[in-house]
């Protein structure tokens, strides 16, 4: 169930069945919470599905364990439910940024590492749309930023097809917008070490390629071409051919939105039936909580509010 504390200070504490043979865990802002032993084992489990991969270590983002990376990230790890072994996590940075002079949160959906033996289970839905859909609901559904870095077409053509307004989108053609130049100049400016990219790399903002992008900590992760996940669709695959200097070591940032058009698309056309069910009951119980049970304390006047306060008029 999401366990929330109250109102804004709620934080996403979650298990459920994604599938008849695995659960997952959506685990929110985990150094703000969590005891120093359920961080290091936390952290071990991500360490555990790197190692699968015989890439090497990776150092950056929330495999460094240091506790401002745990602060700002909501991880995402998938388990056997026989062996209770992790065998997929994806972890999401929320970064800080300003948009039209205006705080704003970006969802970095940041990386993402699977088991090839689990590989092609279907739970593309858990890692790709979960966290962020939960993040889409707890905002009450207001649209929410979103970035990916990565040079895998597979990747690149998920992110496309699952989100909004979404640049590059060689699949739609979409233009970029001044909110898309201002939030990758921002987040190539601020926070280049979420995705593990280095000061050397440069940024072609016309096409929204990072160029020489493996410097940072994620060294370990550069493909070639034929090492990479191919998506169904061949534009995505002609598409990273063409931009993308695999020898270099090149990457596409992408930004798009969560909104009411990807979530109808995320709840009809993605989650599997036997999972719907439950998405459905914990938005319910998580509505009940952050809407009717406020309302009920607020006419409850014999008793004491807690952090609900009425609304007060600025004096000037």
């Amino acid at each position: 169930m999401i366990n929330f504390l109250k109102l804004r200070r709620a934080y996403i504490n979650l298990r459920l069945n994604s599938s008849l043979t695995t659960y997952t865990r959506v685990i929110e802002r985990p150094g703000l919470w969590m005891s120093e032993e359920e961080k290091k084992i936390l952290l071990q489990d991500l360490k555990t599905v790197v190692q699968t991969m015989s890439v090497g270590d990776l150092d950056y983002g929330v495999l460094n364990g240091n506790s401002e990376t745990l602060n700002q990230v909501v991880v995402t790890v998938i388990y056997d439910k026989e062996s209770q072994k992790p065998f997929a996590f994806n972890a999401l940075t929320l970064m800080s940024c300003l948009i039209r002079g205006k705080p704003e949160t970006v969802v970095h959906l940041g990386l993402v590492v699977v088991d090839p033996n689990y590989r092609a289970k279907g739970l593309s839905w858990v890692l790709y749309g979960l966290t962020t859909f939960l993040l889409f609901f707890k905002n009450a559904f207001r649209p929410v930023w979103i970035s990916n870095v990565t040079q895998v077409p597979s990747v690149l053509g998920n992110v496309a097809e699952g989100f909004d307004k979404v640049f590059p989108n060689p699949l739609l053609k979409t233009r970029r917008s001044y909110d898309h130049l201002v939030l990758g100049r921002e987040i190539m400016t601020k926070h280049r070490a979420v995705f593990g990219v280095g000061t050397e790399a440069e940024f072609d903002e016309e096409h929204f390629v990072i160029k020489n992008s493996y410097t940072g900590g994620s060294d370990n992760l550069k493909k070639t071409f034929d090492q990479t996940a191919k998506h169904r669709n061949q534009i995505f695959n002609h598409f990273c051919q063409e931009q993308l200097d695999y020898v270099r070591g090149d990457d596409i940032l992408q930004l798009g939105q969560m909104n009411m058009k990807t979530y109808y698309q995320y709840m009809i056309h993605t989650i599997p039936k036997d999972s719907f069910l439950t998405i459905i009951y914990k938005m319910v119980f998580t509505l009940i909580e952050l809407s009717f049970i406020p309302v009920v304390q607020w006419f409850t006047v014999d008793q004491q509010m807690g952090v609900l306060r009425p609304r007060t008029k600025k004096v000037r």
